[in-house]
């Protein structure tokens, strides 16, 4: 794992995740596959194995560079921005 400078500005502590699952699928009536936690603002959203791929659009959308696995026994991040794991 590298260290992207965008970690650095992630808000310590994290946020408080916004809901239990992913929204977006819910609304859809999808089943959302392995969740991610964005390190901004706190949104749950599916990773891009599901159909919405909520997490990514969540990035594109906000701009937010940095998510987390929101699986149990997971502890790795990712950067859109740079297209890492950090």
């Amino acid at each position: 794992m590298s260290e992207c400078p965008h970690v650095a500005e992630m808000p310590r502590p994290e946020p408080a995740p916004a809901a239990d699952t992913c929204p977006e699928c819910l609304a859809d009536g999808t089943h959302p596959v392995q969740l991610r936690l964005c390190l901004s603002c706190g949104h749950v959203g599916c990773c891009d194995s599901s159909a919405g791929r909520h997490a990514t659009g969540h990035f594109h959308s906000t701009g937010h560079p940095v998510m987390r696995t929101f699986e149990p026994g997971e502890a790795w991040r990712w950067c859109f921005v740079d297209g890492s794991i950090v």
